[in-house]
C-alpha cells in the first residue's frame, strides 16, 4: 500500500485525496483549515494535527498550496523560525508539488531538495474541480527523468494525462503558458458572443456556428460562458466556480511576471489580465472565471 502525505486540501486537494484513497493508497492529510482535513476522515484518510505528524513514514509527500511564498515556507521553513518539510521527512521520501506558482520558487525548492538528496518535481494540474473529481486531471511535470517516472506511479491514480515538460520549473512554465492562453480564449469568446447579441444574434445559434467554423475553441466546446447554452457549465449555474476568477487573475499575473523576466511581448495576455482585474474588483473573485461574460454584458447596456 502506497503511503502518501497530502498537504493543502482546497477545492482541488479534497477530490484528489478521495481518488488516492479509492486507489488503495494510505493517505495522511493536513491543512491549516482543520475542517477541510476532518472532512476526509470518514473517507478513510488519517487526519494529522501538524505537518510533522502528517509526513512521518510517508513514501511520497504531495502539496497543493496557494502561491510560491507558501510553497517556499512549507518546504524550506519561514522567516519566523518555522521548520520546513525538508527537515521533517525521512530519507528517500519523494516530493510532488501540484501548486500553480512562479517557476523561480519551484526551481529554488527543487535545488534545495536535491542538495539534501530528495527527489522533487513540480506538477501543476489542469482540468479544474470536475477533472479532480473524475480523476481525469492533466499533470504537467518539471524535474528529472527519474523524478518523472516516480511521479507517474502516483499521479496515475488522480490524473489521465501526465506530461514531462522538462527540467525543474518547466512544469510551472508550461502551466502558465496554458492558462495565459485560457484567459485570452475565454475573454475573446465572451467578447464575440456579446457582440453578436448586441447585433441581434441568438447566442446559442452563434455558438453552434462558431463551433463548426474557425472560431472553434475549448470554451465554446465545453465551457460556454453564456447562461442557458450548456446545462452543466458554470454559466448555467449562477457561475458557481469550477475555476474562480481570482485564480485566473493570479495565473495571468504569473504570465505577466514570466514575460517581464524573459522580456517577452504578451499584449493579448496583458489585456486579458486587465479585464480580469476589473472584473475581480467588482466583487467577482469567487465566481467562475467565465463570469467575465457579465462584464461584457454590463458594458453593452
Amino acid at each position: 500500500m502506497m503511503k502518501i502525505a497530502f498537504i493543502g486540501l482546497g477545492n482541488m486537494g479534497h477530490p484528489m485525496v478521495l481518488n488516492l484513497l479509492k486507489a488503495g493508497c494510505h493517505v495522511s492529510v493536513y491543512d491549516i483549515n482543520t475542517a477541510a482535513a476532518n472532512a476526509l476522515k470518514s473517507a478513510g484518510a488519517t487526519v494529522a494535527n501538524s505537518m510533522d505528524e502528517c509526513v512521518k513514514g510517508a513514501e511520497t509527500v504531495m502539496t497543493m498550496l496557494p502561491a510560491g511564498e507558501h510553497v517556499r515556507a512549507v518546504y524550506l521553513g519561514d522567516h519566523q523560525g518555522g521548520v520546513g518539510l525538508l527537515k521533517m521527512i525521512d530519507a528517500g521520501t519523494f516530493l510532488i508539488d501540484s501548486s500553480t506558482i512562479d517557476p523561480a520558487s519551484a526551481k529554488l525548492v527543487a535545488q534545495e531538495a536535491h542538495s539534501q538528496s530528495f527527489e522533487f518535481v513540480d506538477a501543476p494540474v489542469s482540468g479544474g474541480v470536475a477533472g479532480a473529481q473524475a480523476g481525469t486531471l492533466t499533470f504537467i511535470v518539471g524535474g528529472t527523468d527519474s523524478g518523472f517516472k516516480q511521479a507517474q506511479a502516483v499521479l496515475q491514480h488522480v490524473g489521465k494525462n501526465i506530461f514531462h515538460a522538462g527540467k525543474a520549473g518547466d512544469g510551472q512554465m508550461a502551466k502558465i503558458c496554458n492558462n495565459l492562453m485560457l484567459g485570452i480564449i475565454m475573454s475573446g469568446t465572451c467578447e464575440a458572443l456579446s457582440l453578436g447579441m448586441d447585433n441581434g444574434l441568438d447566442p446559442k445559434v452563434l455558438s453552434e456556428i462558431m463551433l463548426q467554423s474557425s472560431g472553434r475553441n475549448w470554451a465554446l466546446e465545453l465551457y460556454n460562458p453564456c447562461p442557458g447554452i450548456m446545462e452543466k457549465a458554470p454559466a448555467s449555474n449562477q457561475y458557481q466556480p469550477g475555476f474562480m476568477a481570482k485564480l485566473m487573475l493570479k495565473d495571468l499575473g504569473l504570465g505577466l511576471e514570466a514575460a517581464t523576466n524573459s522580456q517577452s511581448p504578451i499584449p493579448m495576455g496583458t489585456l486579458a489580465r486587465n479585464l480580469y482585474a476589473f472584473h475581480n474588483a467588482e466583487g467577482n473573485e469567487c465566481r467562475d472565471f467565465s463570469s467575465l461574460f457579465e462584464f461584457y454584458r454590463k458594458q453593452s447596456k
